[in-house]
Order: C-alpha cells, then structure tokens, then sequence
C-alpha cells in the first residue's frame, strides 16, 4: 500500500536480441490458466476468504513484520501467534480452507533501519523461523511464498539488500520449497517506491520471484489520473513487457508478479481543498470494465500473475481510497464483472490474438485447459469512451454455445444477439467484453 503511485521508470529494451535468443527455438512455455493469474491483495485480520474466493484463489497479504517482532528485531517470533496475539493459523488457515493460496509481503516500513539490533542475524532468524512454520514443506502450509519487503523506500539500498540477503538466506534454510519475491522492483534508480533491480545483483539464487508495481497512470500529481489498460499513449503495458524482458536476458526461470495494480472508483466528489482537489477517480463501470481487460492483456502476453488492489474500500475519493472491489464488503460491478470472468474462463488459458487493433477492436481465443476443444473467444472495444459499435470478426470454429456481456451486477449475464453468415459474427461490441463460447468439431 502506498500513497503516492509514482510513473514506473523505463530503461531502453537493449537486451531483446538476449531475451529472444533465450527462449530459443524449442516448443513455448505452457500458459497459465488464468485463475493461476488472477489475485487480489487483502490485509490480515480483514480479509474475508469466503467472500473473496468468488474472484480469484490467489490472496497478496500485507504482513507486518512488527507485529511478529515489536520494536525488537532479535525477538524470537512465537508463532502461530504474532507478538500482538494476532494467531496466523487461524488468519490464514481460513483463507486456505477457502481455497486460497496466500503470498504474504512481509512489511518492516514501521521498523526504522536504526532499529536492527543485527540485521545479518536478525534477519536470517525471523526467514528461517517464518519459513519453518508458514512455508509448503511445513505441517500447516499457510503460505506459498514470501515477498520480502513492500516498498521499503526509506531503507538505504545497501541496508535493504542486506536486510533482503539474510531473511533470504533463513527462508532457503527454513524451507527450501518456500518461494522468495523481491519487494517492488524498478528497472530505474530506487525510489521512494520501488528498489532497483540492481539490488539484487548477485543474490539470483535467494529469489523465486521478481514483485513490481504497475499503475496505469496518464500522470501523477496532482490528479493521478488513470487510463484504460490498453492505452497505447501511456507506459502501463511497455513497463510490464520491459520486467518480462529483463527477466528473460537476465534472470531466465524467474517468475514475474505484477503485485499492485488498479483502478478507484467512488461515488463521492473529490474534496475541494487539500492534496486531493484535483484528484481525478475512474466510474465504477470503468474500474470494472478495465480489470477485467487487463487480466485478459495480461494473459496475451504471458505474464504469470496479477495482483489487484485492493480487496475493500470506504468510498472514499482521494488516490488509493476507493480502490476495492468491494466496499465496506458490500460487491462493487468490479466484483461482479470479476466473479463472472473467474467462472467463464477461470479454467481457461490464452490461446491466440485474432485481432487487436489499438483504438477500435481486440478479439482474443481462450483454451480450456482440461479440454482443448472447449473455447471462448472474448472481444471488446480498446478504449475509454464508452463506445458501441456493431462489428463483424471472424466465427469462431465449431458450434457456438452461447454469446454473453461481461455483467456489472448479480445474476445472469446479458444474452447478446448476433448474426452469423459467411464465417462472420457481427455483434454489438462495447467497452465491457462479450464471450462467444464454442466447441470445436
């Protein structure tokens, strides 16, 4: 969680000619079924699983390193109880009774630098002993992995790795199986925000998972405003394909997590004095429409998982105060239009692109993963202006099984009509996707 959504800084793509030559000739990677790529960020003891396990089974935790420790980092952790008495096992034990498979970041952003007794020993002692009771090879297998550090930006970069190599090293003693993220990184200079990648130079073998943050924005202060995801005129996706490509020049095997990204939308007006008075919030049927196509982008091109954020919001119209796609637990259309792509194509991996035409139409194919013959092929308009047009792309192959809008509130989905001649569907395409599903022969 943060603040501020700085503009993610962008190196030049020198490194696509290595990229290229390391994946080779041979077959491509598998693609992820896109319920293995949609998550959400929750917060402990307010999260609620039951709800949540509607949209995904993927669940980011921030976890506060000083409530495990207090003020004193050679404090020996007594879990499953965290120092202030939260009992994790039963925190995140719920969570994967759900189904859930839970990422925590642990944060020591309220742990000032000068408050390490001793990192190296510190540090090893809290990863070994989380690793130990949270990690896969464990009796409770709470958690999957560890994010090391949020975005620890008032943490000199020398005292971060530091911090980062010795809880790295106690997590791969604690549980080998145990995966290992990086905070949020930046192919920049660190900032407030992120830590540069350069951070990590050399500790390769401590880290499963490269975590970055994403927003789409047009500009920051002082509006903070955001656009579609497939805005051509704004960094969104090129900062995502530049973490991929890095990773493939230079840390080949590497996973990739978008670990923060999302739209606010409130129904409030945005305050009249103050930092936010100029604050400019997305509708809730955009925060709605534009989740769902990014984790469609997302799955064109490849990338291994997303994060939303946030879980939950009070309505509130300032930068991160309405990012929830529930508010006060009550669903917001995100909620709905996400619990409909969850079930529609949670068991689905991406197949191909038929079209994608920046500013008027994208179509792309979705493969069930248990039955190839099983598709669905999603179009919509590209845009953030709300747009309807009637348009013809091609049919998809086989029989189709039925044609419906992406649905802003509960219940059915909207039956779309179309016509189908010549190998052409033509229908009525909107900003919100519409998924033909078909069979093949």
């Amino acid at each position: 969680m943060r603040t501020i959504c700085p503009r993610f800084l962008i190196v030049p793509l020198l490194f696509m000619a290595a990229s290229v030559a390391l994946r080779g000739a041979g077959a491509p990677p598998v693609r992820p079924l896109l319920r293995e790529i949609m998550g959400i960020n929750g917060h402990t003891v307010q999260f609620k699983p039951e709800l949540y396990k509607q949209v995904c089974r993927l669940a980011r935790d921030y976890h506060p390193l000083a409530w495990d420790i207090g003020s004193e980092t050679n404090f020996a952790p007594r879990f499953p109880f965290a120092r202030n008495r939260v009992d994790w096992e039963a925190v995140y034990g719920a969570w994967v009774r759900e189904g859930f498979t839970v990422n925590p970041c642990v944060m020591f952003d309220t742990v000032e630098a000068k408050q390490w007794l001793d990192i190296p020993r510190d540090a090893f002692a809290y990863g070994l002993s989380f690793a130990r009771f949270f990690g896969p090879s464990g009796t409770q297998r709470l958690a999957e992995s560890i994010e090391i550090g949020n975005e620890p930006g008032t943490y000199e970069d020398g005292i971060y790795r530091a911090v980062f190599e010795n809880m790295a090293r106690g997590v791969r003693q604690g549980d080998p199986k145990m995966k290992i993220a990086t905070c949020a990184v930046t192919l920049g200079k660190s900032h407030r925000y992120a830590k540069s990648i350069e951070c990590f130079e050399g500790l390769e073998g401590l880290y499963d998972v490269l975590s970055f943050h994403c927003y789409p924005e047009v500009e920051g202060w002082p509006t903070w405003r955001r656009s579609f995801p497939e805005d051509p005129s704004i960094p969104f996706l090129k900062e995502i394909r530049a973490m991929m490509e890095w990773r493939d020049a230079h840390a080949p095997g590497k996973a990739v997590w978008l670990t923060e990204f999302g739209w606010d939308a409130t129904t409030k007006p945005r305050p009249s004095t103050g930092d936010f008075a100029r604050w400019e919030g997305s509708t809730e049927t955009q925060q709605a429409q534009w989740l769902v196509r990014a984790f469609l982008v997302f799955a064109g091109i490849g990338l291994e998982r997303a994060y939303i954020f946030f879980f939950d919001d009070n309505d509130e119209p300032r930068l991160h105060g309405s990012s929830g796609i529930t508010r006060r637990f009550e669903p917001k259309p995100a909620f709905h239009a996400l619990a409909h792509l969850y079930r529609t194509l949670g068991d689905h991996r991406f197949d191909a692109v038929r079209t994608e035409e920046p500013g008027n139409v994208y179509v792309y194919d979705f493969q069930k993963g248990s039955d190839p013959a099983e598709g669905v092929r999603v179009v919509w308009s590209p845009t953030g202006a709300g747009r309807t047009i009637e348009r013809s792309i091609p049919a998809p192959p086989g029989t189709i099984l039925g044609v419906e809008r992406m649905p802003l509130k509960a219940g059915a989905a909207e039956t779309v009509a179309y016509t189908n001649a010549d190998g052409r569907l033509t229908l009525s395409v909107t900003e919100s996707p519409v998924y033909i599903r078909f069979r093949r022969k």
